[in-house]
Order: C-alpha cells, then structure tokens, then sequence
C-alpha cells in the first residue's frame, strides 16, 4: 500500500477497497510525482485526514457510479453472459466477432450433447438485433386450443361400433413413414365408417429402402389402442372365428371418395364375408368428411400415433441437446437424387450433376410427376422444384435467421454430398443432423431402417423454434398440423412462385432484397392458417377451426 502525497493529486488512476483490518484507501501514483529517494512505505496507521479528503473526490464518486451502473446492466440482461463461455460477457450493441472453440481454449465434453461441434456462441445482435428477436418470435394463435368434443349422436353410436365383433376391415400402407400414417389415418376413418373392427395396419415393405419395419416398431401399439377405444375396436391380428374367412380385395378405391360411397361400396359385401382388404389408401379417402369424423383424423394424427418408446427416447435426447444451444431452426431439404429425378428440377450444383439427373430421368421418364413439356427452369420458376442449398441460405438471411442460429436439417444424403450443402453450412456454421447429435452406438438399433430414422427426425423437426421445409411433401405437411395443433409454433412456408424472380434479379441491393423476401412472407408467418378458405385440404395439415377451437374468436362471434 502506498502513502499517498495528495488526495487532490491529478494523476490518481484507481482506487482499490481495504481489507477488514485497513482503513485507508489505497491509490497508484506515477514515478514522476513520486519522490525516487524516499522509499514507498506502508502505512502502518491509518491516516483519517487523507481519507477524509479522498472520499471527497469528485472522481471517486465518479468512479463508483460507473462501477454500480456496469453491475445495474448485468443485472438488466443489458450484456450478454454466456454460463458455458466465461469470455462471452459482451455489449447488446456490439458486434463481437465468432471465435472457434481452439482460439477461446475450450473442449466440448459429453455435456453438451455433440460430439465434436462446436458449442453455443455469442449473439451478435448489433444493428440487426430487432430482425433476430422478431425471427425467433412465435405466431399468435387467435386463443386456438386442441378441441375435439365429438357430438352426442357420434358418442351413443360408439358403444356398437366397439362391440362389434362380426365384421375386420385389413389395410396394406405403402411408402415412407408420413405416407404411411396418412393411409393409417384414413382407415380409422373407414373402420369407424363400416363399424369394423380394425386389424393393425399391415406396413409394406419400402422398394426403395427396403425397410421391413412393422407397425410396432415405429409406432406404440398399446397406446394406439387405448386412445382410439371408444371409437374403433383394434385388434392384432383376425381372431379364430374369421381366420378361414377369404377377404374381400379392394385395389381400385377412387380418388376423395365420400363416406356414403364407402358404405355402399363395401358395407353389404362386409357383412357377408366378414373381412375387407384394402390396399393404397394414400388419398382415397376425400379431406371433406362430417365434423365428427374430421375430429377423429385429428385425434388419430395428433394422439394415437404415438412413437414406440425406444424411437422416442432416443429422439427426446436429441432435441435436447438441441435444445441446449439455444433457440434452433429445422430444416426439412429435399435434395434427394430422387426427388430432383421426380420434379424435373436440376440440383445446380455444376454440370457434371445436372447431366446426371437428365440421364436418370431419361432411363426411366416414369418416374416423373406433374407436366413433361415443362423445362427445369419453368419449373422452377413456377414454384414445383425443391429449395436448393444456396436458395435456403439466401431466404433464411432476408427473414432475419442470425448467422449463430442453431439448425438441425432432417431428410435424406443430398445429392453431391456436402458440396451441396456448402453454401449452407458456410453462412450458418451451427449445423447438425441425427448423426452429428447421437453419441458413438445410439443410431445402430436404427440403422437400414428408413421409417426409424424418419421418425427421429419427425421428433427433433416438431419441437424446433422455427420449421421450414424446402419443399412440399408428406413430412412438411404432417408437421405443419402437428405444430398449430401443438402450440402454433414458427412454420415458414416458402413462397417459391413469388419470391424466386426477385432471386435470379443481381442488379437488386440487399436491402431491398430483404424488405421484399420479408413482405411476401408476413402473412404466413402471422396468424395461422384456417381450413374454412382451403375446402379440400387435409385436416391434419390445417387443423383450425376442424379440431380447434377459439374462446376469443366465440366471444367475438357472440357480441
């Protein structure tokens, strides 16, 4: 400690608090006011003369205002503390710049649920500290909640429906998993309509990815059984008394046919032979069924279809271990070989891949869907091709995503690899998949099984923050309903049709760029969606007002 000349002394650089057994306040001086022959002492007394004139110091005060201000900030949330990174204390309104775990000294452990990634950084919010908080800000749901009070009528026919136990509707899905729990869905629907029992849905072997899974291993049986007891009587397998029983086969279900026709079709031949097969169900059924039965959809889609328990282990510790960083994006990319082959698209990701879709699509021309005479650029142009990577990267940044956002992508390899998914993965480092979350041995009870692996990516997907699917699809579809009927969390849809000429405009400043990508999207990321201006569609992929209902919207309506 040092004896200082003067408390008035100009030079006075900090003051430091006693200890307990010190009354004096201790300051550093320069060598220059300093007296080089007189040794620096240590006071043995306290000297209350000099304290009493430093507490009178106009600078001391100044100083111990700033200090309780800093603290009143931290305090306020006004700098950005991060617990896992004690050097990340950081001003709201100061760029900081990314720093890799190597540079801060850092190793990523267990604990943080990914391997070798990288842990959660600062947020930069500088200028663009409003876009981010709005990015990440949730939809308002109008006062919607799950409502699926089924009508009088309905609930006193049910005790006959469960009991029975003369007629069996069998059903064969087909395709990938979000295929397979629409057709799963709409035969509920058809055995509730015939007043069958329902045999556990029989799931055909997937051509493409050869996965023989059964209905038990994707889905919990038990609890499929028990939600739907009071509306459809569910069995295993066919008891004994209508084992000999040769089904009726039924291959040629028109598209949208109508409850009336499904009784009139297969009611009589069901009641004589005892047992209906069906198979391709897949949009057979029309969207537009009586309120009872829309509700029953829902509870199926959105209560029965309950994952089997090791799927939803294992998918609820990757979501949280997403969930660790932070608030995260999830992406589905569709930017399969197959799916550029079916859409007349090309990836373009260079020539040689392009020349490669073109050759695969002229091997086999069945495979493509929708009109021939359309060239890949009209057909991009008109909204029918998938997202690719760059085109992602460039509607993510106009909607506000921060460039630290956390993003799991879901879906199949992408066709060329990660190449294809470089611009990605450069402008948003923070990108994982199912691989990159699990820990050594956790995906290999899963592996050549795609519906498995599908579902734990249906998992992870419908709890993010914000969902955004490159392109539509069965999975984009289910998730969106899933999401509203949850809690209205984020769901972009991209506007493809309208946005993708302002993509290809170069002359267009950023800036505008943005404002533009923003306003075509404000409405879809506003309010939600309501199925009263889209008769036709899927309840389960709009389930307002069908399976919700609204006391703000009954209160409106009532005044």
């Amino acid at each position: 400690m040092v004896r200082p000349k003067s408390c008035n002394n100009n030079k006075l650089s900090y003051i430091t608090v006693p200890s307990p057994s010190q009354f004096e306040i201790i300051t550093s001086v320069t060598s220059s006011q300093h007296d080089p022959k007189q040794p620096l002492l240590i006071s043995p007394k306290p000297n209350f003369k000099n304290t009493i004139k430093c507490l009178q110091n106009p600078r001391l005060w100044f100083l111990l205002l700033f200090a309780f201000t800093f603290l009143g900030m931290l305090k306020l949330g006004y700098y950005n503390v991060d617990p896992l990174n004690p050097i990340s204390a950081a001003p709201c309104f100061q760029t900081v710049q990314m720093l890799q775990p190597q540079q801060m000294g850092l190793t990523i452990g267990e604990e943080s649920g990914v391997g070798s990634k990288s842990i959660s950084m600062i947020e930069s919010k500088g200028e663009e500290g409003q876009e981010v908080s709005e990015f990440w800000e949730q939809p308002n749901g109008l006062g919607y909640r799950p409502c699926l009070e089924f009508t009088e009528d309905y609930r006193r026919s049910s005790e006959g429906v469960v009991k029975d136990r003369t007629k069996y509707l069998l059903v064969v899905v087909s395709g990938g998993l979000n295929q397979q729990r629409n057709q799963i869905v709409d035969a509920v629907v058809i055995a509730r309509i015939l007043g069958a029992a329902l045999v556990v849905p029989i799931l055909q072997v997937n051509v493409i990815w050869g996965d023989e899974s059964e209905f038990s291993d994707i889905f919990d049986l038990e609890h499929f059984k028990r939600v739907l007891a009071d509306d459809v009587h569910i069995v295993s397998s066919l008891p004994s008394t209508h084992l000999m029983s040769r089904p009726v086969e039924e291959k040629r279900t028109p598209p949208n046919v109508s409850p009336r026709w499904i009784r009139e079709r297969y009611l009589k031949r069901l009641k004589r032979d005892g047992v209906l097969l069906l198979r391709g169900l897949d949009s057979r059924l029309s969207k537009d069924l009586p309120s009872d039965l829309q509700k029953l959809r829902c509870k199926v889609a959105f209560r029965a279809l309950r994952f089997s328990p090791p799927i939803l282990e294992l998918g609820n510790k990757l979501t949280q271990r997403m969930r660790s960083k932070g608030p995260y994006i999830a992406l589905h990319l569709r930017m399969e070989k197959d799916v550029w082959v079916r859409t007349g698209c090309l990836p373009g990701l260079s020539h040689k891949y392009d020349e490669i879709i073109r050759s695969e699509r002229k091997l086999r021309p069945e495979l493509l869907t929708g009109r021939s005479n359309m060239t890949s650029h009209d057909r991009k142009l008109a909204g029918l091709c998938p997202l690719n990577a760059l085109d992602v990267t460039r509607l993510l940044k106009a909607l506000g995503a921060p460039r630290n956002a956390k993003i799991y992508w879901a879906g199949g390899s992408p066709f060329g690899g990660r190449e294809a998914l470089a611009p990605l993965t450069r402008e948003f480092p923070y990108f994982y998949n199912k691989e990159d979350l699990a820990l050594s041995g956790e995906l290999e009870p899963f592996s050549n099984k795609a519906s498995l692996l599908a579902a734990l990516d249906y998992i992870v997907s419908e709890d993010s923050d914000v969902f955004m699917p490159s392109h539509g699809g069965n999975m984009g579809h289910a998730i969106q309903g899933h999401r509203a009927y949850a809690g209205h969390k984020k769901y972009i849809t991209p506007n493809k049709r309208e946005m993708l000429p302002y993509f290809l405009n170069a002359s267009l400043p950023e800036n505008e760029f943005n404002r533009i990508i923003r306003e075509l999207h404000r409405e879809s990321l506003g309010q939600p969606d309501l199925r009263r201006s889209k008769m036709g569609r899927d309840v389960t992929k709009y389930p307002i007002p069908d399976c919700m209902c609204s006391s703000i919207v009954n209160r409106k309506s009532t005044t």
